[in-house]
């Protein structure tokens, strides 16, 4: 791993745009603490750690803090500017976001991780790093030493809802599922029904009524779902043969009915109170939908 603690903070200038602000260079943020956040709209580690994100740049914006949060996409569909303006209105961002499309800025800081976070001090030297999910806390502590202030940390009041939500990792038993040929495992938990195509990042549907069967154990399940069609695609869920009920995600009602009408992570199952395993079928009842990713929470 690439030691980044001591180094500059990397040049802005290979940015394919900017949102939420004009553009910024890292000489123009010297003076701020500048805390750099890499992102995608469908990874749900990075939907888990925004509502803290959110926090800090209310609680510290007027204390020197920016948060910058640079978006760097991982599945194609993910460069639509379009898409990455109602992701940053869906999860009340209202931070600068660098748009990253050909990966400049993500190169430039060496990094190979979402989310990952980079601290930057006044001077414009990174001084510590975090991939992944978790450490609140000591992120919040890091930022308010860069500050140069201390007082109640407010990550401990910061509680995710919906997909936001922290995962219930005692439960967490089925990993990460992508369904294009470049990534994807054979594996005897999930297959295709219907009529399929296999691209290089995702499964498509070549015919309506065709669908995906997965058995995992988690609280929550979440397809990456993208679609070239003008027309939303309607989807129906079940768990174990039957409608979800009380066991529905935030994307399906309790009858298991849900909408395809943008590339994003919908939300399928979450299971209230004991967690078990499960079957989860979903069918799709128009031929179109590109199914990418499974993940779980």
């Amino acid at each position: 791993m690439i030691r980044v603690a001591g180094l500059h903070m990397p040049s802005l200038t290979r940015a394919t745009g900017w949102l939420n602000s004009e553009p910024l260079t890292s000489e123009s943020l010297r003076g701020q603490v500048v805390l750099v956040d890499f992102w995608t709209l469908t990874c749900i580690n990075w939907l888990r750690t925004e509502p803290y994100l959110r926090a800090w740049s209310r609680a510290y914006r007027d204390d020197g803090l920016v948060v910058l949060g640079v978006h760097t996409p991982e599945f194609s569909f993910e460069h639509d500017t379009d898409r990455i303006r109602l992701a940053i209105q869906d999860r009340e961002i209202d931070y600068p976001v660098v748009v990253d499309n050909d990966y400049g800025v993500w190169t430039a800081f060496a990094n190979h991780y979402w989310p990952a976070l980079y601290f930057v001090d006044r001077a414009g030297v990174i001084q510590d790093h975090h991939y992944g999910e978790g450490r609140y806390e000591q992120s919040e502590q890091v930022i308010q030493r860069l500050l140069g202030i201390e007082r109640e940390l407010v990550s401990t009041s910061v509680e995710g809802v919906g997909v936001e939500a922290g995962a219930d990792w005692t439960q967490l038993r089925t990993p990460e599922t992508y369904l294009g040929y470049a990534r994807g495992e054979q594996s005897d938990r999930w297959w295709l029904n219907g009529e399929w195509k296999t691209r290089q990042e995702y499964a498509v549907l070549q015919r309506a009524g065709g669908g995906i069967e997965f058995r995992f154990h988690a609280r929550d399940a979440h397809l990456v779902l993208s679609s070239r069609h003008r027309e939303p695609i309607p989807f129906r869920v079940s768990l174990d043969g039957k409608a979800p009920g009380d066991s529905h995600g935030v994307d399906v009602d309790a009858d298991g009915n849900g909408l395809l009408r943008e590339g994003r992570m919908y939300q399928l199952v979450r299971q209230p109170g004991r967690v078990q395993e499960r079957t989860l079928e979903i069918t799709f009842l128009e031929p179109g939908a590109e199914a990418y990713a499974f993940t779980f929470g």
